[in-house]
């Protein structure tokens, strides 16, 4: 399709209060060339450390120091240039500068990488006795006690270079995926509703999927699945490369697995990845008693695999940016006056980058560093899914203000496990508050379809998908070959599990895990579903407890890296090395399902 055709508009024809305002990072690409220039001399002046940070606490601080403040400027460099990038990825400029924002920060890490292997030459005592003499280094303690718990799993100068300049290759099997992915891999033309041929595309298959026609989403299903079976053999190959270096990684770091490996680094004990899975096992139940109901709505005598995105409700509700702004600010009024007053904030200040327009990236995003303002990047349409993208977009960012605002750079961000919370917690709020405030029955039931659904496809699946990562990480440390054949295999019977003996399982299925990119991800998935339930509970105890919940809700923003993940979480009100949020989730499903079940029977 030519971009005549598309209708899009340029960036030089969108208003500019619907633009994001990247010019308050650099305010001329000129000025982002002077940046680069300066880092690519600044970040060589960590040399003179090397081999004093052992002599004074001073010293230590005083590296630690250069180290925030090269990383501050590093990020600033490197966030508008991805933006750049995303706003029009034609732009060979933008891309240009992406890739050497990149490779620089690849060239730094290098540069920096003495630093844990030096401080670790330095006895428990002696880091004890510096935090004791110098106040001002009693602002890195946590660093440092992080450093010394990793002792066991760093390694010499000389390795931790070796491994650093590694990062780049490791990359391959997520690259080659990617551009297999994206760029080389042709979908086929279906039949639409319409009766007109079309191209599937990733973009277009969950609309597909949608339609109430079952022969387009049976072929956009098959299309889409038999596309990547017939890649199978690569596909395989690449995954099994990434879980290789993963496990390679973990080997060489003295980590007992992979698992261990990424988890160590938020500190996140592996009970909770187990509690997780063996949980919503525990209720598996729920789940296909939404499968069995969605067989009866849609009335079809098997519910195949290309039916469970299908809607339960043919209700379409528009949404404006002017009222997806104002539903937002109303929603999450239960967050208090400040939250709100920062809500508008992001409104005014031009935050936000609206409209799909030639070239952009897809999707949406919250993005920015530690000396930027948050941004998010959208792609407008007026419906309530984008709404609600707006909230979980806006919960990112808020997340980022208070951060930034009260701490300083060294944990002035937060780690993936906290990250999904209180986006999810944003949504779940708007959920509440249409749910309320709706009188159509119609909408109501849309909602609460909606909710179902984003539940499946957030908990259950991502769960599902965390099952099977880890699966395949332990198959392959207890040396079996990553197969296509094997891999589809374990991917058909975790789904045969999960959508029960109801659902007509289709054997494409099976390749599904072919077109994911999350598995090059490392263990990434699995936050999405513990994220989602401690958002969950956390919504739950703001409505019904209020301002005592919002503070703490507040606290858990303004945390950042300043205490472990864990701990953040548990002075918010949610013990994750418990089942019980895991399971208070599971029971808002099933109230939910209640709630849809007796509003269509009336």
């Amino acid at each position: 399709m030519s971009e005549e055709s598309t209708g899009l508009k340029t960036r030089e024809e969108v208003p500019t209060e619907l633009t994001w305002n990247l010019e308050a990072i650099f305010s001329t690409d000129e000025e982002w060339e002077e940046e680069f220039e300066a880092l690519k001399e600044e970040y060589k002046k960590v040399e003179k450390f090397k081999g004093t940070l052992a002599d004074s606490p001073e010293n230590l601080l005083k590296l630690f120091q250069f180290e925030d403040e090269f990383d501050g400027r590093l990020e600033k460099l490197y966030v508008y240039a991805h933006m750049r990038s995303d706003q029009d990825t034609t732009n060979s400029k933008y891309q240009d500068q992406n890739a050497r924002a990149a490779s620089l920060a690849t060239e730094a890490m290098s540069a920096f990488s003495f630093v844990t292997p030096e401080i670790l030459g330095m006895s428990d005592e002696q880091i004890e006795s510096f935090l004791t003499q110098n106040e001002e280094l009693k602002t890195y303690e946590k660093t440092l006690r992080d450093i010394m718990k990793s002792r066991p799993h760093v390694l010499s100068e000389k390795e931790e270079v070796l491994l650093a300049k590694s990062q780049e290759v490791s990359t391959t099997a997520g690259k080659t995926f990617g551009m297999l992915d994206n760029a080389d891999i042709e979908l086929p033309k279906i039949t639409n509703e319409e009766g007109e041929e079309v191209q599937l595309s990733s973009g277009r298959y969950r609309e597909f999927l949608d339609s109430k026609d079952r022969e387009v989403r049976k072929s956009a299903f098959l299309g889409m699945h038999n596309t990547y079976k017939s890649f199978k053999n690569t596909f395989a190959a690449t995954l099994s490369g990434q879980v290789k270096g993963a496990n390679f990684y973990a080997d060489a770091r003295n980590y007992d697995s992979a698992r261990a490996a990424s988890l160590d680094r938020n500190n996140i004990p592996e009970k909770v990845y187990d509690q997780l899975v063996d949980a919503v096992n525990d209720r598996l139940p729920s789940l296909h008693r939404f499968m069995d109901l969605k067989k009866k709505v849609l009335g079809v005598d098997e519910l195949h695999m290309y039916d469970i995105y299908t809607p339960l409700v043919d209700e379409k509700i528009e949404v404006t940016i002017d009222e997806a702004k104002e539903h937002v600010l109303e929603g999450l009024k239960p967050l208090g006056e400040e939250y709100n007053s920062i809500l508008q904030k992001a409104y005014n200040e031009r935050w936000i980058d609206w409209l799909e327009t030639k070239g952009k990236r897809s999707g949406a995003y919250s993005s920015g560093s530690y000396l930027t303002r948050p941004y998010i990047l959208m792609n407008w349409n007026d419906n309530i899914d984008n709404l609600f993208t707006l909230a979980h977009e806006l919960g990112h960012s808020l997340h980022s203000y208070y951060t930034h605002q009260n701490q300083n750079k060294r944990y002035g961000s937060y780690s993936i496990f906290v990250a999904e919370v209180a986006s999810t917690a944003n949504e779940a709020l708007l959920n509440d508050y249409l749910l309320k405030t709706l009188e159509d029955k119609n909408k109501k039931l849309y909602l609460l379809n909606n909710f179902l659904e984003g539940f499946r496809a957030t908990f259950f699946r991502q769960t599902m998908f965390a099952e099977f990562e880890h699966e395949i990480h332990q198959r392959d440390q207890n040396g079996e070959a990553l197969t296509a054949d094997k891999l589809t295999s374990i991917y058909y019977d975790l789904n045969k599990k999960y959508f029960g003996n109801n659902v007509h399982v289709d054997e494409e299925i099976g390749y599904e895990w072919a077109r994911i990119p999350h598995f090059y991800m490392n263990y990434y998935v699995y936050q999405y579903a513990t994220g989602y339930a401690a958002a969950t509970t956390l919504a739950d105890k703001i409505l019904t407890e209020g301002e005592v919940a919002v503070e703490r809700y507040k606290d858990y923003l303004k945390a950042g890296r300043s205490e472990d993940p864990i701990d953040v979480l548990k002075k918010a009100g949610v013990d994750m090395t418990t089942k019980d949020p895991i399971y208070k989730a599971l029971d808002v499903f099933d109230a939910k399902l209640d709630e849809f079940e007796k509003l269509l029977a009336e």
